[in-house]
């Protein structure tokens, strides 16, 4: 048997380098795309029905459309304009345009990484409020089609959201 040299493989995506940036489909003239603030999860998942059917040969099996469902969690910033547009998006029903970008992976051009388009709706929202912690929001999105990979512009604003950069101790400013 042949062993694989793990050493290949040394390199992982950290949790902070994919990010998602949202924004409601009817403001696309008009806004730019915005990271949600104090994210502690996201998720995608893709999952598809399956159909078998058995025959003289064996099993043959037959998968359905493939469903995707992007998640997010995230601590509720004061004020927030986005959290509340959302919120007013799935009341009404509005298509939601998600972008999915691994700053791990750049693609050319500033500010610019490997990513996914997408389009849907919002399916769930849940708010909890516990006595010991800060408010925390969930949102799954329920997604038309499959997305169009491209390149994502994660500005340098929305990267410095996404996880801190090092700063030194001296004053940076006049």
């Amino acid at each position: 048997m042949k062993r694989m040299n793990l050493q290949l493989f040394n390199e992982r995506v950290d949790g902070k380098q994919t990010v998602y940036l949202y924004r409601i489909l009817s403001e696309s003239a008009t806004q730019n795309a915005s990271i949600l603030a104090y994210v502690t999860e996201n998720g995608k998942s893709i999952s598809t029905d399956t159909e078998t059917t058995a025959t003289k040969d064996g099993t043959v099996v037959t998968a359905g459309i493939p469903v995707i469902e992007i998640t997010s969690t995230s601590m509720l910033p004061v004020g927030s304009a986005m959290i509340d547009k959302l919120q007013k998006a799935q009341l009404e029903g509005a298509v939601i345009e998600i972008w999915e970008a691994n700053l791990a992976e750049k693609a050319g051009g500033t500010n610019r990484f490997k990513g996914t388009y997408y389009r849907g709706k919002i399916s769930s929202f849940e708010k909890n409020s516990p006595a010991d912690g800060y408010v925390e929001l969930s949102h799954t999105f329920s997604i038309d089609g499959v997305g169009v990979d491209g390149s994502v512009t994660v500005t340098a604003a929305q990267q410095e959201i996404a996880a801190y950069e090092f700063k030194d101790t001296p004053k940076t400013g006049a």
